[in-house]
C-alpha cells in the first residue's frame, strides 16, 4: 500500500517560487568553484584544464585573473588563453596589479576565469573583496570559473584556525558557496601534497621549508582534508534536496543515513529517544523526533502530555530536530514528514496494540511506505513509571484516548493554569465549564427540535424530521466537539422514536424498519461528529499557525522601521507580551559587556542573565541551567555578536516545552538581535562618518598651519644661526639668547615637520621606497641621528647575527627608531640605559627599544599611540604628543604592528616593539672567484 495521490500533490506556492528561482538564475551567469582543502591540491591546474577543454570546444574564455605562485605546471596551461590586462593601483608607495573589473564588464566575454576567489582588493577598488566583483559579472549575464580553499570559508574559518593555528582574514560568505551551480572537489592525499611540497610544485624552496613547519603539517592536512570532504558532501545533499522538491519526486533517496525517531504519550519514548541518539552517534548522521498529534491524543491527560513534550525536549538536548506534527493518522503524517526531510530512518519502540483490532503503527509505516528502513527498539530494562491517570495505557505511540470533549486550545493548552484536573479548590475551569455547556446544550437542542418538529408533523415526512435532527448534532459538533455530538445523537434518535414514530409517547416500536432508521441516524450521527470535530481540530490548528506567521510578520516589520534601541525594547516586549502571553524583560549591555540593571519594578535573577550573555545559552526555566528559576533567559545572538538578554515569565511554564512554540520565540530573539545589531552598526556608521569628517579637517588645518608656518621657521633658524656665528662676536649675554633662539626654532621646526609628516601619512601622499636591506645599517643611522639626544645615557644594541635581510623604506623606519630612541632618552633619568634588540617570531621580526627608566603610566599603553597624546598628561618636557602617533602609522603601512609595555623585563622599564614581516629576500648572485695571477 502507498500514500494517497494527494499527499504527494506538489505545492502550488513550492512550484511557483521554483519556476521564479529558475527564471532568476537563468538572468545570471553560472559559477563553478573548484574547492579544495589546502594550496598546492590542484585547483587552479583543473580550472585551466576544464578553460583549454571548452576553449578546444569552440567557446571563448577568458582569463581575468590567475595565480600562478610561480609553478611551472600551472603556468604551461595559460598557453593560448587570452589574459585580461590587469588594472595599476598605487597602494602605500607600491604598484599593485588588480583585475580590471570595468574591461571585463566591457568586454563581456562568455565565460571568464577569476582565480583565488577569496581575495581582498586593493583599496579604491570597486569592491573589496574579488566574490563581490564575481557577484557583479554573474549579474552582468558571464559565467565564472573560480578557485577557493576550505580555511576560506566564513563558517570554517575559526575551525581552521583552531586546527593550524593560523587564522587567515580572507573569507567568503557560505551563501556564495552555497548558491555555486557547480562545486568541483579537487582532493589529493596528504601524503603527496607533502611530497609536491617538498619537490617545489606548491612553494619555492625558502618558503616551502617555512610551510612545512607551520601549515603544511600531515595532520593538519588530513584535518582540512575531512573538512573539505564533508563540507563538500553538505553541498551535495542540498543539491539532492532541491532536486527532488524540484522534481517533486516523494519517494526517498537513501543516499544518507538520516533516523526519524517517532515519540508518543507511553513510558518508553524516552528510551527510544536515547537509543536513537546513540545509534545517530554510531552512524554520524543527523536524526530528527516527532511527535504526531491527532485529536484523540489532544485528550490525553495534562500530565501525559507534558510528559511527551518533556521527551521532546530531551531529543532536542540530544542534538535532533524536534517536530510537533498535528495529522489525522499518524503513521500517514510521519511518512510525510519523512518523505519531505528525505530520512531513511524510522526509530519506533516497540509496539503492542490496545485491541485486537488495531494494526501496529510498524505494520501501517510498512504498508505506506515499503521502501523506507524501519527500525524497532526493545523495552527497556528499567521503564520509566507511567503518569497516573485517566487513560494510562496506548501503543507505542498511545492508544486513541477516549475523551468526552474536543477541549484543547492550539496544542492542548487547558486552562489558566496548564493541569486537566482542576485546583484543590474545586473551581471548574474554563475548558470544564465549556464541557459542561457542550452536553446541556446537546440534550436541550434535541429536544427543542422535538418540540417545534411536532406541530410540522402533518406536513413533514418522517425523513425530513429525521434530517432536522441530523442537522442539530451536526452544529453540536462544530461548535462543541465530538462529546456532545455523541450525546446529542444519542438524545435524538430517542426523541424522534418518542415523539414522531408509532406508537407516539412510547419507546415501543411497532414496525422493525424504524431500528434500522434509527441505527441508521445513530451511524450517521457519530460518523458526522467525528469527521466535523476533526476538521475543528485542523481548523484551530491552521488557525495557530497562521497566528504564529502573522505575529511573526508583524514583528519583522515594527522592527525593520526601529531606529533607537528604546523601539526595539517596546516592541520586542509588547509582541512577546501578546503571542506568548509571558511578561518579557530586555536586558543590554554596557561597553564592558556586562548587563544593565532591569527596569524599576521588575524582579529578575541579574547573575543567572549574565551567564546565558556571557555563554550566548539559554538558562532559567525549562534549561538545564538552574532551572528552578521561575524566568526563562534566552540571549540574543546576531551574527556578530549576543547583543543581550531576554527575560521571560511565562504565565503557563509548559509553553516552554512545545518545540514550535520555542521555535517562534527563539525567532523572535533572533529578530530582535539582528535589530539591535543593525542599530548599533548605524550609530557606528554615523560615528565614524563624524570621526571622519573631523579627521579630514583636522588634518587639512594642520597641513595648512604647517606649510604656512614653515617658511617663516626656516627663516627664523637661518637667521639665529647667523646671529650666532656673526662676525665680530656678539657679547656673551647676546649670544646665549641667539644660541637659545636657534635651539628654540629647531623645535619648534621639528614640530612642524611631525604635523607634516602625520597629516601626509594619513593622507597617503607618501610614497614608500622598499628596499631589501639589513637592519643594521638604519638602526646605526637612527642612532647616529639622535646622537645629541642621547650624549647622557648608555646605548646598548642586542642584534643577533645572520638577521636577514628586511624589505622597508629606510628613511622611514629610520624615522621610528629615532622617535623612539628620543622617547626613551626624554623621559628617563640621565644615565639611563637604553637597548635597542631584535628577535625573529615565525613569520615576523620583532624589533624592539626599551629603558630601564620609571616605565609608563599604568593603563596608558594603547593610549599613547594616539594623536597629541603625551606619556606625562602635564609635564614641562617640549613635544606635542605625535611623535609614536607617526610610529604607529609608519609601521602599520609596513605591515606590522607597534605595542608597549608599561615594564618589561630585564630592564625593567618601558619597552616599545613592533614587528615587520619577513617576506623572502631575493637570491643573492654567487661572485665568480677571479684569477690567479701566474
Amino acid at each position: 500500500m502507498s500514500i494517497p495521490h494527494d499527499s504527494q500533490r506538489p505545492d502550488p506556492d513550492a512550484l511557483l517560487a521554483q519556476v521564479q528561482a529558475r527564471e532568476r538564475r537563468a538572468a545570471r551567469g553560472k559559477l563553478r568553484i573548484y574547492f579544495g582543502a589546502s594550496a598546492g591540491v590542484g585547483k587552479t591546474y583543473a580550472m585551466l584544464a576544464a578553460a583549454r577543454k571548452l576553449q578546444l570546444e569552440g567557446n571563448e574564455v577568458l582569463v581575468g585573473v590567475v595565480e600562478t605562485h610561480g609553478r611551472s605546471e600551472t603556468a604551461a596551461m595559460l598557453a593560448g588563453l587570452e589574459v585580461l590586462p590587469p588594472r595599476a593601483v598605487e597602494h602605500r608607495g607600491r604598484t599593485l596589479a588588480e583585475f580590471d573589473l570595468d574591461a571585463a564588464l566591457e568586454r563581456h566575454p562568455p565565460l571568464i576565469l577569476m582565480d583565488e576567489l577569496a581575495h581582498s582588493n586593493a583599496p579604491g577598488s570597486r569592491h573589496p573583496k574579488r566574490w563581490q566583483d564575481v557577484e557583479e559579472l554573474r549579474d552582468a549575464g558571464i559565467d565564472v570559473l573560480t578557485t577557493v580553499n576550505v580555511q576560506h570559508l566564513e563558517s570554517l574559518n575559526d575551525v581552521v584556525g583552531g586546527i593550524t593555528g593560523i587564522r587567515v582574514g580572507e573569507t567568503v560568505p557560505d551563501t556564495v558557496f552555497d548558491q555555486a551551480d557547480e562545486v568541483v572537489l579537487v582532493d589529493l592525499p596528504a601524503d603527496e601534497l607533502l611530497a609536491r611540497l617538498k619537490s617545489g610544485k606548491v612553494y619555492q624552496a625558502p618558503q616551502a621549508e617555512r610551510a612545512s613547519k607551520n601549515f603544511f603539517r600531515k595532520g593538519n592536512l588530513i584535518a582540512l582534508r575531512e573538512l573539505a570532504l564533508r563540507r563538500t558532501a553538505d553541498r551535495i545533499e542540498d543539491d539532492v534536496r532541491a532536486y527532488r522538491v524540484e522534481q517533486s519526486i516523494a519517494d526517498i533517496w537513501k543516499t544518507g543515513a538520516a533516523l526519524l525517531a517517532c515519540v508518543g504519550p507511553n513510558p518508553g519514548a524516552e528510551h527510544t529517544v536515547r537509543s536513537t541518539a546513540r545509534l545517530a552517534g554510531q552512524l554520524g548522521t543527523d536524526w530528527h523526533a516527532i511527535y504526531v498529534e491527532t485529536p484523540a491524543l489532544q485528550k490525553l491527560p495534562a500530565a501525559r502530555r507534558e510528559q511527551i513534550l518533556r521527551t521532546l525536549k530531551l531529543a532536542e538536548d540530544l542534538g535532533a530536530t524536534t517536530a510537533v506534527v498535528p495529522g489525522r493518522d499518524v503513521a500517514l503524517a510521519a511518512v510525510e514528514y519523512a518523505r519531505s526531510h528525505n530520512l531513511s530512518k524510522f526509530v519506533l519502540g516497540r509496539s503492542r496494540s490496545s485491541w485486537p483490532w488495531q494494526t501496529p503503527h510498524i505494520k501501517r509505516l510498512a504498508r505506506y511506505a515499503p521502501d523506507l528502513d524501519l527500525v524497532e527498539i526493545g523495552a527497556a530494562s528499567i521503564e520509566a513509571p507511567a503518569n497516573p491517570g485517566k487513560n494510562s495505557t496506548g501503543t507505542a505511540w498511545g492508544a486513541d484516548a477516549a475523551a468526552d470533549a474536543d477541549h484543547a486550545d492550539g496544542y492542548g493548552e487547558r486552562g489558566n493554569d496548564g493541569r486537566g484536573a482542576p485546583g484543590a479548590s474545586g473551581v471548574r475551569l474554563p475548558w470544564q465549564q465549556q464541557r459542561a455547556t457542550g452536553y446541556a446544550v446537546a440534550v436541550v437542542s434535541s429536544i427543542a427540535i422535538a418540540l417545534a418538529a411536532m406541530p410540522l408533523l402533518a406536513w413533514l415526512d418522517l425523513a425530513n424530521i429525521a434530517m432536522l435532527f441530523l442537522l442539530g448534532v451536526l452544529l453540536t459538533a462544530v461548535r462543541f466537539g465530538r462529546g456532545p455530538s455523541v450525546v446529542a445523537t444519542c438524545v435524538s434518535v430517542a426523541c424522534f422514536d418518542f415523539f414522531f414514530v408509532t406508537p407516539r409517547f412510547d419507546f415501543a416500536v411497532s414496525d422493525f424498519q424504524y431500528v434500522i432508521t434509527f441505527m441508521v441516524m445513530l451511524a450517521v450521527g457519530l460518523i458526522t461528529g467525528h469527521l466535523t470535530s476533526g476538521l475543528r481540530f485542523q481548523a484551530r490548528v491552521a488557525a495557530q499557525r497562521e497566528k504564529r506567521s502573522r505575529s511573526l510578520y508583524e514583528f519583522a516589520r515594527e522592527l525593520s522601521g526601529a531606529l533607537q534601541t528604546e523601539q526595539i525594547f517596546d516592541t520586542t516586549r509588547l509582541f512577546i507580551e501578546n503571542a506568548f502571553r509571558a511578561r518579557a524583560t530586555l536586558l543590554l549591555p554596557d561597553a564592558d559587556g556586562r548587563l544593565l540593571p532591569a527596569p524599576a519594578g521588575v524582579t529578575l535573577d541579574v547573575g543567572i542573565a549574565q551567564w546565558a550573555f556571557d555563554n550566548a545559552e539559554s538558562a532559567g526555566l525549562g534549561t538545564d541551567t538552574l532551572p528552578a528559576s521561575a524566568l526563562f533567559y534566552l540571549p540574543l545572538v546576531a551574527p556578530m555578536r549576543t547583543r543581550g538578554v531576554l527575560a521571560i515569565e511565562p504565565l503557563r511554564q509548559r509553553w516552554l516545552l512545545i518545540p514550535e512554540q520555542r521555535q517562534q520565540l527563539d525567532t523572535f530573539a533572533a529578530l530582535a538581535a539582528i535589530a539591535l545589531e543593525r542599530v548599533h552598526y548605524i550609530e557606528v556608521a554615523q560615528n565614524a562618518l563624524v570621526n571622519m569628517e573631523s579627521e579630514r579637517l583636522r588634518n587639512s588645518l594642520l597641513a595648512a598651519l604647517s606649510h604656512d608656518v614653515r617658511t617663516p621657521l626656516t627663516s627664523l633658524v637661518g637667521l639665529s644661526e647667523a646671529l650666532a656665528g656673526a662676525k665680530p662676536p656678539l657679547p656673551d649675554a647676546q649670544h646665549d639668547v641667539a644660541v637659545a633662539l636657534h635651539d628654540e626654532a629647531l623645535r619648534m621646526s621639528a614640530m612642524v615637520t611631525n604635523l607634516l609628516d602625520m597629516a601626509r601619512i594619513q593622507s597617503g601622499e607618501v610614497k614608500f621606497n622598499l628596499q631589501w636591506q639589513p637592519l643594521e645599517e638604519v638602526v646605526g643611522s637612527a642612532l647616529r641621528a639622535s646622537g645629541s639626544q642621547l650624549q647622557s645615557h648608555h646605548v646598548r644594541t642586542e642584534l643577533p647575527h645572520h638577521l636577514p635581510l628586511l624589505r622597508y623604506d629606510a628613511v622611514l623606519i629610520e624615522r621610528v627608531l629615532a622617535n623612539l630612541v628620543e622617547n626613551a632618552a626624554k623621559y628617563t633619568p640621565p644615565g639611563s640605559t637604553i637597548a635597542i634588540g631584535a628577535a625573529l617570531h615565525g613569520q615576523w621580526i620583532n624589533i624592539t627599544v626599551a629603558d630601564d627608566g620609571p616605565g609608563l603610566p599604568p593603563g596608558r599603553e594603547e593610549a599613547i599611540f594616539e594623536k597629541f597624546t603625551r606619556g606625562e598628561r602635564e609635564s614641562a618636557k617640549p613635544g606635542v604628543g605625535l611623535g609614536l602617533a607617526i610610529c604607529r602609522a609608519i609601521v602599520e603601512a609596513h605591515g606590522g604592528r607597534i605595542s608597549a609595555t608599561a615594564h618589561a623585563a630585564p630592564l625593567g622599564g618601558a619597552a616599545f616593539t613592533f614587528t615587520l614581516p619577513l617576506g623572502t629576500p631575493p637570491a643573492m648572485p654567487e661572485l665568480e672567484a677571479e684569477p690567479e695571477t701566474p
